[in-house]
């Protein structure tokens, strides 16, 4: 990646977090445990202002654009992805928030001053068998007015970064059936994290179910309504961002293991034969392939008019993104061998935590179902006899 770093403010960012790879890499067999959370990890990249990367300058953050935070998300995932992608809906919503500054001032002012002081968030949406909040489904999780207050009750699950929050954005549904995103700290009465992520990939990322009994809230607590939105998620780069950096991870593992792997039977590096060389060569290219769009996708975020033009092309770059970080993990699992399936081989945890991405908005189906309709869309229709 160090070919896309094009300013120093950029070079200094990714050394203060290569400064912490080697820990962050050694700490991974750790979050193969269910109810694991790489806590370290988020406490070493608040030390280095990790937290404030997004935040705007004059809330006393470092003020950085989607560039920069793309860039040392790839750089922290390549270390632990569970810790880059859960970091990341922080320092993405914060983004977000700089970019449209479409929260409440009330609020909006007390959560940057928090965020300044350490405080992590994330959103809450998804819920179980209500449907994907990316589809549409309104909140089961409601919130009712009881004075100057909400009252709000649900279950909100995969709520990434639970033990690390301090404060956490719920939709919830008022008696008008109106969404509402509401700011909950995790400390009100009422809220609680209920141990249920069980998953064999991104297990780190403690993506547990968030339990709400009669929190009460001030109506000052509404963050935005659901007309509040932002043209476009720029920020949503940080999911292609982070399987990238665990297949450039697998990639590094790959290279060294065929540099120096020689069989008794070869005489040799297994990098010296033709057929390595060439799931090599293949790995490289898709790898530099992904790259290449990842990164030429940012800058023309950064530099469009029109964020909402550019939703179809953010959409298309992390469903390649990923499908390419896949792509380069299982050319590492054969170079690797059998020994890649080995517990005591990061190769495993690759394979599995790559796949999560598929999971991640936005949904595959719901892409090519979109492009379909648009290339349909443009193409000249024959009348039917």
């Amino acid at each position: 990646m160090d070919s896309f770093i094009k300013t120093p403010q950029q070079q200094k960012i990714i050394e203060e977090i290569r400064s912490l790879q080697q820990s962050f890499e050694q700490r991974e067999p750790e979050l193969d445990a269910i109810g694991s959370f790489p806590h370290q990890n988020i406490n070493d990249l608040k030390k280095i202002g990790y937290h404030t990367l997004t935040l705007p300058a004059e809330y006393g953050g470092q003020g950085f654009g989607l560039y920069e935070y793309i860039l040392a998300q790839e750089a922290i995932s390549q270390a632990s992805g569970s810790t880059g992608l859960a970091i990341g809906w922080h320092t993405g919503i914060v983004l977000e928030f700089a970019e449209n500054r479409h929260w409440q001032p009330e609020p909006a002012h007390w959560l940057m001053d928090a965020i300044k002081e350490g405080a992590l968030i994330n959103t809450a949406a998804t819920e179980s068998n209500a449907g994907s909040p990316t589809r549409g489904a309104l909140p089961k999780t409601t919130a009712l007015r009881d004075g100057d207050d909400f009252i709000v009750n649900g279950e909100k699950i995969n709520t990434s970064m639970a033990p690390a929050l301090d404060y956490i954005f719920v939709t919830a549904a008022n008696e008008q059936d109106e969404m509402l995103t509401l700011v909950i700290p995790k400390s009100a009465a009422g809220v609680s994290i209920e141990q249920s992520w069980d998953m064999l990939a991104m297990r780190g990322t403690a993506s547990q179910t968030l339990v709400l009994e009669n929190v009460r809230i001030p109506a000052s607590y509404v963050l935005k309504t659901a007309a509040a939105k932002a043209p476009a998620k720029g920020w949503l780069l940080h999911i292609p961002a982070c399987y990238i950096g665990i297949g450039a991870a697998a990639r590094n593992y790959a290279l060294g293991f065929a540099a120096s792997y020689i069989p008794a039977s070869l005489g040799k590096p297994i990098s010296e034969t033709p057929s390595i060389q060439s799931l090599i060569g293949e790995m490289e290219l898709e790898l530099a392939t992904a790259r290449h769009l990842l990164y030429g996708t940012v800058e023309r975020y950064e530099h469009a008019k029109d964020k909402a033009a550019m939703q179809g092309a953010l959409d298309a770059t992390k469903i390649a993104v990923t499908q390419a970080a896949i792509g380069v993990v299982d050319k590492a699992m054969k170079i690797v061998g059998s020994r890649a399936l080995s517990e005591s081989s990061p190769m495993h945890r690759y394979y599995l935590n790559v796949r999560a991405g598929l999971y991640n908005p936005p949904m595959e189906d719901m892409v090519k179902a979109q492009l379909a309709q648009k290339a349909l869309a443009a193409f000249p229709q024959t009348d039917k006899e």
